[in-house]
């Protein structure tokens, strides 16, 4: 008797320690590099560009809720952040950098999306995380499977076939065609911290298991590479990179701990992608021979961040 009434209690503690395990991985993912870039998507920022048709439509959905690409608070005011499109344009050489406003003086960049012309129809794209936000300069660009056959069983079984990840061409997305228009004027978003476009609500950052869960789908089709592919476009951006200093510290003090510690900060594994040819057809701003203009855009409302 007194052996059967230690049993249930016995796995009541199993059951609690359980639950508790359960809980502690919701809340602190083994993925989880505990910095900002943690809550911005770079693959889904670029699926979104990809659907857009134009840099002005691509910011209104980088700033939907519902799209699961920005959660970032980088100003820690428990609310999202208002991620703004500022395209720059060299000739062929085109960037749009996502950048948050994170008060009436300060800002960050949190990625550029690169863009290079390199042929009649045929174009480039890779989008690169800040280091201030991502702990490093990280580098993703959608890539398509080839399916190339292996040459090793000849006069055997049938060949082998391999999947070849290769470069894929943007020239025929819409955004890409509308920023290589005749007559188009680059788009530098008229918002800025505390006038914010009437339609935007701010929320309240969801947590880092969930939002992942969100942003795991669009690996399928983009992923991180070392191979930095479009230098010109980078080049014409690099003179202007805007970075807060707050953030700045922030992101060196919790990559200096983790490595203390022997925790590395990003986890995602980086993949090789070939060529594949196709038919030919504080602040700091440089100047520069790069066009910089603006489309008019509507009058500015004092849309301020904060409860609705």
């Amino acid at each position: 008797m007194h052996l059967h009434m230690k049993l249930p209690s016995c796995f009541a503690v199993l059951a609690a320690l359980l639950f508790s395990t359960a809980l502690h991985a919701q809340s602190e993912p083994a993925d989880s590099t505990g910095l900002p870039g943690d809550h911005f998507s770079l693959e889904g920022a670029v699926e979104l560009f990809k659907k857009s048709d134009s840099p002005e439509d691509f910011e209104k959905r980088l700033n939907s809720e519902d799209n699961h690409v920005n959660n970032l608070d980088l100003n820690e005011d428990g609310q999202t952040d208002y991620i703004r499109v500022v395209c720059y344009k060299d000739g062929d050489d085109q960037v749009l950098v996502l950048q948050a406003p994170l008060n009436e003086k300060d800002a960050q960049d949190v990625a550029t999306i690169e863009v290079e012309k390199q042929g009649t129809d045929q174009a480039v794209l890779q989008i690169l995380g800040d280091e201030d936000v991502f702990g490093e300069q990280r580098i993703v660009e959608p890539f398509e499977d080839d399916a190339v056959k292996s040459s090793k069983n000849r006069g055997g079984p049938a060949p082998l076939a391999t999947p070849l990840r290769v470069i894929v061409n943007v020239w025929l997305w819409p955004s890409v065609r509308f920023m290589y228009a005749p007559g188009y004027r680059v788009w530098v978003s008229p918002w800025r911290w505390a006038y914010y476009p009437a339609w935007w609500r701010p929320w309240r950052p969801h947590p880092f298991y969930r939002f992942r869960v969100w942003t795991r789908p669009h690996y399928a089709h983009y992923h991180v590479v070392t191979t930095h592919r479009v230098v010109r476009a980078h080049a014409v951006y690099a003179p202007r990179r805007t970075h807060s200093t707050v953030v700045h510290t922030r992101t060196t003090t919790t990559v200096t701990t983790r490595r203390a510690h022997g925790t590395t900060v990003n986890r995602r594994t980086t993949t090789t992608t070939t060529t594949k040819a196709h038919p030919a057809g504080g602040h700091s701003r440089g100047q520069g021979n790069a066009e910089r203009g603006g489309r008019p855009g509507k009058a500015a409302k004092p849309v301020r961040k904060g409860r609705h």
